[in-house]
């Protein structure tokens, strides 16, 4: 039974679940089933049509309820959010127009918090060459994003 749950939700604990259910239907409609007949047979069919309520249910819900994480957000002012991403997009933007060399000594520098050690040894240069490297990066950044 758990082999044909399993190839039906083709998730451990869902099948798990699903041989569960249909041993509780089973048990609870026991007289229904009539003696000469496969009881593995009558037992799939339980499974099989149990599995179709579920995903049918589970349909109506996700239509139905929104998901766990925008419950979290409900009467939470949205802006600061939006704003934030807008500037997000912005810097991204300004990033890209970046020299290769200037980019990737911004990112690793000022993006990912690697020491100028770190981020020389990384692209394979001098600390002085990231130095000014990071200076170019930043200088130009301001420029593109207005700041200067």
């Amino acid at each position: 039974m758990r082999r044909f749950a399993l190839s039906l939700s083709r998730d451990p604990a869902e099948a798990d679940d699903l041989t569960q259910q249909t041993l509780e239907k089973a048990l609870r409609a026991r007289d229904q089933w009539q003696a000469g007949t496969r009881l593995d047979s009558w037992l799939y069919r339980i499974m099989r049509n149990a599995w179709v309520d579920t995903r049918r249910s589970r349909a109506r819900t996700s239509r139905v309820t929104a998901p766990e994480e925008e419950g979290a957000q409900v009467g939470e002012d949205p802006r600061p959010g939006l704003e934030a991403g807008l500037e997000m997009a912005r810097v991204r933007r300004a990033m890209e127009q970046l020299p290769d060399d200037q980019r990737a000594a911004v990112s690793l520098v000022l993006i990912e918090g690697c020491s100028y050690e770190e981020a020389a040894a990384i692209l394979k240069i001098p600390v002085g060459t990231l130095s000014s490297r990071l200076v170019r990066g930043r200088t130009a950044l301001l420029t593109l994003l207005g700041g200067r």
